[in-house]
């Protein structure tokens, strides 16, 4: 059984969230799936994050979730820690690693500096596919807590067709569970994104799946190059899906593989002027590297909703720097596009 399921390495980017992601990998740890790595990424935290992993692993600190009851039984999970720089030149004892099974082991990659949800993913992808010769690669959130067939799922749908690239997670809240979303639509005449609320089990148009839950093939990687470390956070999973898309791949969604999500574990609930300045700057340059052509055309809608919305911010919230945030992003955009962006061959994402 485990040799015909194909290796799938799960990638958790942990900053200064260390109790989230134990609830995260105490639920992975009970999946049914049989040929998975674990792989956390820790993005430069500056707590005592990377301790307080171990000590879980070590069965020192009891999860407390309202999805399942703690158990013991499948403790200590050996913890292989490297550094980012051990990972990219393949300094791993993989003989030793297998020996143990998928359910007893993990792999803590240490960054020296947040490096953005781009730039950590980016380094646990590249383990990943060269050091591990990983099939699949499956992003996790690590506020998410998930169902205990949702890989099962993620990659029955994925191996149907060899033309998917990229199946996501019905993403339901952490605390309503109601469906946060269910793929996503760009509609690029009105420069907005929405997170579908209903699912159709044969829809095969999808723009986009969110990133918070998305298993994407080796192809579809190597094909189409990892994130774009320029954008950092947010909507760096909608510029890869559609550059995933326009190689000719599917997006498709998995109704029947279900993850809670608790949502902005990193940057807070609270719209604030980190989310708004990268927003507006990474929709900007993420239209300019797809549709150059048609750059003014598509994004004078968005800039004008973007706008819109940080003015209405600004005045309910009582905080003028909202839309300084957003004009700052905007602003940023346009000068990294004046001296070159994206350069020829794409290598600010391409490596």
């Amino acid at each position: 059984m485990k040799m015909l399921a194909p290796k799938v390495s799960i990638i958790i980017l942990n900053w200064n969230g260390w109790r989230d992601t134990i609830e995260c990998l105490e639920s992975l740890y009970r999946i049914d799936y049989p040929n998975y790595d674990v792989i956390v990424v820790d993005n430069g935290s500056t707590d005592d994050s990377t301790q307080k992993i171990k000590q879980y692993a070590e069965g020192k600190i009891q999860v407390n979730s309202k999805f399942f009851e703690y158990t013991p039984g499948n403790k200590p999970i050996k913890v292989f820690e490297i550094t980012e720089e051990e990972a990219k030149h393949g300094k791993f004892n993989r003989l030793l690693y297998e020996k143990f099974d998928p359910d007893r082991r993990m792999i803590l990659i240490k960054s020296k500096r947040n490096q953005g949800f781009t730039g950590g993913n980016n380094i646990g992808i590249k383990f990943a596919l060269s050091i591990l010769a990983s099939k699949y690669v499956l992003l996790l959130n690590n506020d998410i807590v998930v169902d205990r067939s949702f890989l099962k799922d993620l990659v029955n749908l994925a191996r149907k067709d060899k033309t998917v690239g990229i199946v996501g997670s019905l993403v339901r809240f952490y605390n309503s569970q109601e469906v946060q979303s269910a793929g996503i639509k760009l509609n690029l005449k009105s420069g907005r994104i929405y997170h579908l609320k209903t699912y159709n089990e044969r829809e095969q148009s999808l723009d986009c799946v969110m990133g918070c839950s998305m298993l994407i093939s080796k192809d579809a990687l190597l094909g189409s190059g990892l994130f774009d470390n320029v954008f950092f956070a947010y909507t760096e999973e909608i510029d890869l899906c559609l550059r995933v898309k326009s190689n000719g791949y599917l997006i498709n969604l998995s109704p029947t593989s279900v993850v809670f999500h608790k949502h902005r574990g990193s940057t807070g609930y609270k719209i604030n002027g980190f989310i708004l300045f990268h927003r507006s700057r990474n929709y900007l340059l993420m239209i300019y590297k797809l549709f150059r052509s048609k750059w003014v055309l598509l994004t004078t809608p968005y800039l004008l909703n973007i706008i819109g919305e940080a003015i209405l911010w600004s005045f309910t919230q009582k905080d003028i720097s909202l839309l300084i945030s957003t004009i700052n992003g905007i602003s940023s955009a346009l000068k990294l596009i004046i001296k070159g962006y994206p350069n020829e061959m794409g290598d600010f994402y391409k490596s």
